[in-house]
């Protein structure tokens, strides 16, 4: 059987001789092969050049992602240790507060999450140390942050209680008749004394302030007006009382400026000084006293002697 061939005539456009190529069919079959396979090398490469185009920007993608959550986490760490100083700070802060207000009890610091109890889930080098702290470099831990933020609460629950009772305190204070009732000089203390009037030897229960006929009377804390009189011995009198069993009393009065039941506030004129009732002079007898039993009012007053 003859052999098949493939020829291939090239005429060129000038006038020279043509050539002709003659191919058998085994190298048709052995071009077809290389064809092919240098075909699908070529979609191969091309698929595989695109495939780690698509991978090289996914990394590039996660490589940005991994740097910021990097930078972040840096941020968040140095937030949580500025955090834990300042927490830190509190506390040493709300301790004084507690001894300033007399919370001593070491019951009562540790209700109010001012003791020693481990709450940073690492338990300090010895009593009263408090939390470590994590050395330079070293992440913050979830459990960490954890603990630090109920130790922000437990801070900010004991300054919760303190506020209060500092309020308390401050409605205490100015229930307390701290200032004096008139400008004058003390005449007569509390202590005993011979009765100007009968020359005996009595105790005198309150301070006589000599001043001026008319001079104002101020309350000396904040109260209510309980009883306004007029008798022989005290004359025209004010009785405030101002709480926790405690009232002032104010005699020998020329003019009352308040009413009954009125509420005042420490500094309100409440009356004018006078020489009613037993006295031999223009003056104003004045009394504290604790569950109506009389004490001496130097004990109260916080303003320097006149």
């Amino acid at each position: 059987m003859a052999k098949k061939f493939l020829s291939l005539i090239i005429v060129p456009h000038c006038a020279q001789r043509f050539k002709t190529i003659t191919l058998s069919q085994k190298t048709l079959k052995l071009l077809g092969a290389i064809a092919i396979f240098g075909f699908v090398a070529l979609v191969s490469f091309l698929v595989d050049y695109f495939a780690m185009n698509v991978t090289r920007s996914k990394y590039k993608i996660l490589l940005s992602e991994s740097s910021q959550q990097k930078r972040l986490l840096a941020e968040y760490e140095d937030s949580i240790k500025r955090l834990r100083d300042t927490v830190k700070n509190f506390e040493n802060y709300a301790k004084k507060l507690n001894v300033m207000a007399g919370l001593r009890s070491p019951e009562v610091m540790e209700e109010l999450g001012i003791g020693n109890g481990d709450t940073t889930g690492i338990e300090p080098t010895e009593p009263g140390a408090g939390p470590s702290v994590p050395p330079a470099g070293q992440t913050v831990s979830l459990q960490e942050a954890k603990a630090l933020a109920q130790k922000a609460e437990d801070v900010g629950k004991n300054l919760d209680v303190l506020a209060s009772y500092f309020e308390s305190q401050t409605i205490k204070l100015a229930s307390t008749p701290t200032i004096w009732p008139t400008i004058g000089w003390v005449s007569s203390p509390f202590t005993f004394r011979d009765d100007p009037f009968t020359g005996k030897r009595q105790f005198h229960y309150g301070i006589d302030i000599a001043t001026n006929f008319g001079n104002p009377i101020v309350a000396t804390a904040d109260g209510i007006v309980i009883s306004m009189d007029n008798d022989k011995m005290g004359g025209k009198n004010v009785i405030i009382s101002h709480g926790n069993g405690l009232t002032t009393h104010y005699l020998h009065m020329s003019k009352f400026l308040v009413k009954s039941g009125q509420r005042i506030k420490r500094g309100d004129v409440i009356g004018l000084v006078g020489k009613s009732g037993k006295a031999l002079g223009p003056h104003l007898h004045y009394e504290v006293r604790l569950n109506n039993k009389p004490t001496n009012p130097y004990n109260y007053i916080l303003e320097e002697e006149q």
